[in-house]
């Protein structure tokens, strides 16, 4: 599933950042900022209408993304890893 996906309010674990490119500075960066396996994260707001940005929350940090960067980020419900 993508971090897009994910509905307001719900929290899941990163999976991974995936690259468009080689190299690809967004993706990496998005990793700098904590985007790394096994990390919890949480959808706080969603623009209307499904634009940009989302709020998204990693530990007490919140961040505003662009839905084509969110959509670099797979996560994992919770309720996916208690199957």
């Amino acid at each position: 599933m993508r971090l897009t996906e994910l509905t307001q309010g719900a929290t899941a674990l990163v999976e991974r950042v995936e690259d468009t490119q080689a190299p690809d500075p967004i993706a990496q960066r998005l990793r700098d900022l904590g985007f790394v396996p096994g990390e919890p994260v949480r959808v706080v707001a969603r623009a209307p209408w499904g634009a940009d940005p989302l709020l998204v929350q990693i530990g007490s940090t919140r961040f505003a993304l662009r839905r084509a960067e969110a959509q670099r980020v797979s996560v994992n419900t919770s309720e996916e890893h208690a199957q």
